[in-house]
């Protein structure tokens, strides 16, 4: 196994376990000796994607999660988490016993657990994956968002928008002691 920090093509495994869907070995370089973790999956049958242009490609699992992570930049989402919703959408798809699939499906299969876990990351994922071409389209995805009796979206309203508050600067004077314990203390000067 290569080493995914300095290239070496030689390492050690020091640890393995059973994982939910194959092994995880934990491995040393044998160069630089820096640890890495590495996960096998067992896999049944190479999995093709129908994509929309009618291409045909090998499911990317990588590709997937990538797509996943990006809808749930700055989100309160585990990478773990993300992991696992991109094992169960691979399980989902094997089962459907189909040597290939549409990307559609796949696209829906997120879309669907998106939805459940987080309504910001959902909208992300759905407006790349719908390529929403006019607000109107967009607004109708948010307003079924709020529809679904799963999940229920607080109406906000912005309300005006205010210049921003400018700070004034204080005086010397505006520093006064807190208590008169503090009444020897120095008084704080802004320079």
């Amino acid at each position: 196994m290569r080493c995914r920090f300095c290239g070496h093509p030689d390492s050690k495994v020091t640890d393995s376990r059973e994982a939910e869907n194959g092994t995880r070995r934990r491995r040393e370089c044998r160069h630089c000796g820096r640890r890495f973790t590495t996960y096998e999956r067992v896999q049944s049958t190479a999995l093709m994607v129908a994509k929309r242009d009618n291409r045909r490609e090998e499911f990317n699992r990588e590709k997937l999660i990538n797509g996943i992570r990006k809808a749930c930049t700055k989100r309160p989402i585990a990478s773990r988490t993300i992991e696992k919703m991109v094992e169960e959408i691979e399980t989902a798809l094997q089962n459907l016993g189909q040597g290939e699939v549409r990307a559609d499906k796949i696209g829906e299969l997120v879309m669907d657990r998106l939805r459940g876990l987080d309504r910001v990351a959902y909208i992300r994922y759905a407006s790349v994956y719908r390529d929403f071409q006019d607000i109107e389209s967009f607004e109708r995805a948010v307003k079924d968002l709020r529809e679904d009796t799963q999940l229920s979206l607080p109406d906000i309203d912005p309300g005006p928008t205010r210049p921003p508050r400018r700070r004034r600067a204080r005086t010397t004077a505006e520093f006064k002691p807190v208590s008169p314990d503090q009444s020897d203390m120095p008084v704080k000067t802004k320079y």
